[in-house]
């Protein structure tokens, strides 16, 4: 592990993605010119509620970046690399934002360099404040930090002109007093990034299963695979409304477009099964610790089948609780 990853329902609100895009929140309300909201906000927050507060930290190469990965997909406001004397004023901020801002994480590390120092300074200007506020310390033996860097054949942050040991010997001794303030200190030496998560989840995902988040993307074979899809259908096994004059004009999001798909045999039983495997699929990328998954539904223009199966598809995601967008990427490029 290293510290750097890599039918339609009645009403719809639409959400325009891109040049010729068409997008869909199911489960959520757009206004016009305003951001799509998955609906979520604490409603009746007083404003000036003060924010938890976690700080991360630890050994370069530790994990640092996977732990905070982990809290922003939690929900977490995650800012890295923030000197530590704004670390106040960042609380600050976030209890002027009636409630948007209810869980700050802050990344901190040796990058910080002399503004490392002031973190002592601050940790006690929050503890005077009344602020909730727990440290997490990433730790990670020599010999794993070593194999770390030289896999990613980047340097210590410390070592200058020696060597990778002698960045991480004179790391520990600038993080020691850290580490013993640290509530929670995790050894990630035998950890891959997956355990990791899941060790993040434990202690701060509560009794809450982590959430998926899927978009159900539409698109056309002749314009390209989406460089983004996580698993890829095609739906040119089935006959091709564009050839019905009656058809061709409208889209998959058209009625009588539809019914014509779904009447079409192999359909509504490729609909039934694909449902089955993604409630299969869901369940393992949720014990991975996988937050976002695309599904791309293709057919020749992206037009007709694809749209049709997507909007089903999507449906299909919600009845079972995960949040879907649907992007219908090359919709009306014809």
């Amino acid at each position: 592990m290293t510290e750097h990853e890599t039918g339609p329902a009645a009403q719809r609100e639409r959400a325009q993605q891109g040049t010729g895009g068409n997008g869909t929140l199911h489960g959520a309300r757009q206004d016009d010119g305003a951001q799509v909201s998955t609906g979520k906000e604490k409603a009746g927050t007083p404003e000036a509620a003060i924010p938890e507060l976690v700080i991360i930290s630890g050994m370069s190469g530790a994990g640092r970046s996977t732990a905070a990965k982990c809290l922003e997909d939690l929900g977490w406001f995650v800012v890295d690399n923030l000197p530590p004397a704004l670390i106040p004023t960042m609380v600050e901020l976030g209890a002027r934002s009636q409630g948007n801002v209810a869980r700050i994480a802050v990344v901190v590390d040796v990058r910080g360099r002399r503004f490392f120092d002031n973190l002592r300074e601050s940790l006690a200007d929050l503890d005077a404040r009344g602020v909730t506020r727990r440290i997490v310390f990433l730790e990670s033996s020599d010999e794993a930090l070593v194999r770390r860097f030289e896999s990613v054949r980047r340097p210590h942050p410390l070592q200058g002109d020696g060597r990778i040991v002698d960045g991480i010997a004179a790391e520990r001794e600038l993080l020691r007093e850290l580490r013993g303030d640290a509530d929670l200190v995790i050894d990630t030496s035998s950890l891959n990034v997956h355990e990791l998560r899941a060790k993040m989840d434990a202690q701060f995902a509560g009794d809450e299963e982590p959430e998926l988040r899927a978009t159900v993307m539409s698109f056309g074979f002749k314009y390209g695979l989406p460089v983004d899809a996580d698993l890829v259908v095609d739906m040119r096994f089935l006959p091709n409304p564009h050839w019905v004059p009656e058809l061709r004009p409208y889209t998959g999001l058209n009625e009588e477009v539809a019914s014509y798909v779904f009447n079409q045999p192999g359909a509504k039983e490729f609909l039934d099964r694909y449902a089955e495997l993604l409630r299969l699929v869901a369940a393992g990328y949720r014990r991975e610790g996988k937050r976002y998954v695309t599904i791309a539904v293709g057919c020749t223009g992206g037009k007709h089948r694809s749209v049709a199966m997507s909007e089903k598809l999507a449906a299909r995601l919600v009845a079972e609780g995960v949040e879907t967008v649907v992007v219908h990427r090359d919709m009306g490029r014809e």
